[in-house]
């Protein structure tokens, strides 16, 4: 016999009681509720009001504006040689609009890479101004000087930004600014002498940018829309000025996008196995709590209506040193009115707290839906965990005013649907085939929209490791 048999028999001469594994057979366990850890606490879908969409679309009517040319420019690398695509030209003020390809595939050849390093000025505030500069890689700053002769900070431009359109066609340009380059980086540059080259030869771009400067002596407001001309402070019999309000011809509309996906449940599973908890039932919560996390998603970062592709480009701005500071959220709330809420990943969240900390700050807090979040200003900053972080670490911050009332942005939904299990949701049932399956189809349908530019702004770029002391 073997110590471990000679082990076992002695601990069945000495056991007296029932063991508490054979018990567990005969015993009624307490169970939970099938847990998952997917689900978040979704505050963007919380905090958007949902306008009811019928036909499945919506039309966002603004007045006509004449703002051009305010995209992002994309390029191709090919090794080290970069180069920009012809069609994103059409970003520039001067070629907005323009879409004859042999030409823009022309200028694009006439762009000449130049690489710089950190610290290097580009350009001197002062000096004449003879091309566009268009920034494929790095973070370069701005800087000008202020009415008291000190150094001021005009803007930081990043990826996919230009400066210097105007030097294209304004012969008598100069710099207003000093651009600096804050990390080392790439970008194109086109001249004003090989632009006037390819205009000679190609008369419908000298067209174009003639009928462009006949637009620009259009009257607007400081948004670009069309300004509505009238009269204040005059007495007497004065003739007063005639106006309407114009329209965009061809607004923007937003139709609803769907998420679906077909549950299946065994008959046997559903007879059988429904103490203490209901199978179909559970199985369904557990399959609209991964819908409704994936419907957030898709309102980030759907390229079609999602909030961070669709923020217009001059509601983008870049931090000034890289960690999210007081100053930048400073900047992002000021270029709307009535910013409602902010939205940040977690760990951006966490990093806005130690920049905070670092200057002896602590952000005040504020109920929103019985919890009390940290706010800046008295606006809630919400935990959005859909909002990307790249692998730089760095991730965005989203200002945003909500609300049809306020010009905001808006969540669309269509309730009243065939089988509606929630608003906007519906769970139809698609039969039991040969093998015994219950299947239902889960669906759902929204979109988002932003009434105007300002309704929405983006700080990018924004770091969020932590930096070594």
């Amino acid at each position: 016999m073997t110590v471990a048999d000679s082990s076992e028999l002695l601990q069945e001469r000495t056991q007296s009681s029932l063991g508490t594994a054979a018990a567990r057979n005969l015993a009624s366990t307490t169970k939970s509720a099938p847990q998952m850890q997917e689900i978040t606490s979704r505050w963007l879908l919380r905090s958007l009001p949902w306008v009811e969409t019928k036909g499945g679309t919506y039309r966002v009517n603004r007045r006509l504006s004449y703002t051009v040319g305010d995209g992002h420019i994309q390029f191709v690398q090919n090794g080290a040689l970069v180069q920009v695509i012809p069609r994103e030209l059409g970003e520039l003020a001067t070629l907005r609009g323009y879409d004859n390809d042999e030409v823009l595939v022309e200028l694009a050849g006439r762009c000449v890479q130049r690489d710089f390093r950190a610290g290097e000025v580009l350009v001197e505030r002062g000096d004449p101004a003879d091309r566009v500069h268009m920034i494929a890689h790095g973070r370069i700053a701005q800087i000008s000087v202020g009415k008291y002769g000190d150094e001021v900070s005009i803007a930081t431009l990043a990826d996919g930004d230009r400066f210097g359109e105007n030097a294209l066609v304004d012969g008598e340009a100069g710099w207003d600014y000093t651009a600096t380059a804050e990390t080392p980086g790439t970008l194109l540059t086109l001249s004003r002498a090989d632009f006037a080259g390819v205009a000679e030869t190609a008369p419908d771009l000298r067209a174009h940018v003639e009928g462009l400067n006949h637009r620009s002596r259009q009257r607007q407001n400081h948004h670009g829309e069309a300004e509505i001309a009238m009269s204040a402070g005059h007495t007497g019999e004065y003739e007063l000025p005639t106006a309407f309000v114009d329209y965009e011809l061809r607004p923007r509309e937003y139709e609803l996008s769907v998420a679906q996906t077909v549950l299946r449940v065994h008959t046997r599973v559903a007879d059988l196995y429904n103490g203490p908890h209901n199978q179909t039932e559970e199985q369904l919560r557990l399959t609209i709590e991964a819908l409704r996390e994936r419907q957030e998603h898709e309102l980030i970062n759907n390229r079609e209506f999602g909030l961070l592709y669709n923020a217009d480009f001059k509601q983008r701005i870049q931090t000034h040193s890289g960690p999210p500071t007081p100053d930048d959220l400073d900047e992002l709330l000021c270029r709307r009115r009535g910013t409602k809420f902010l939205f940040a990943h977690p760990k951006t969240i966490a990093a806005i707290g130690r920049e905070f900390n670092a200057r002896g700050l602590y952000p005040d807090h504020v109920d929103v839906g019985g919890q009390q979040v940290p706010a800046w200003r008295g606006v809630p900053i919400l935990p959005c965990n859909k909002i990307p972080i790249s692998k730089e670490n760095t991730s965005s911050i989203l200002a945003m005013r909500t609300g049809e009332d306020n010009q905001g942005v808006i969540g669309l939904r269509q309730t009243g649907l065939p089988e509606e299990y929630e608003p906007g949701l519906s769970v139809r049932f698609m039969g039991i085939n040969e093998q015994a399956i219950i299947s239902y189809l889960v669906t759902t349908y929204y979109s988002a929209a932003i009434l105007v530019p300002d309704a929405l702004g983006v700080l990018e770029n924004v770091q969020i490791a932590r930096r070594r002391d």
